[in-house]
């Protein structure tokens, strides 16, 4: 198999494992990614529409997961 055809494995480190800069990238990173899902909204375009994901369907699978506050 050709490198970067197959599937990609990984490891999951534990948090002690990882550097104190890294951690922050880490935390940084999933903070951008959270307010990109809760301020999106519907577009439109000449290609189609892409509708924006309900928060309280995204809180649902976040708690799903252990993400976010209980309630």
């Amino acid at each position: 198999m050709k490198r970067g055809t197959g599937p990609a494995t990984y490891i999951i480190l534990g948090s002690d494992q990882v550097s104190p800069l890294f951690e922050m990238a880490l935390e940084a990173t999933e903070e951008a990614v959270y307010n990109s899902l809760l301020q999106a909204t519907t577009v439109e375009s000449r290609f189609g529409r892409v509708e924006a994901i309900p928060i309280e369907d995204l809180r649902k699978v976040l708690r799903q997961f252990g993400i976010g506050r209980k309630g």
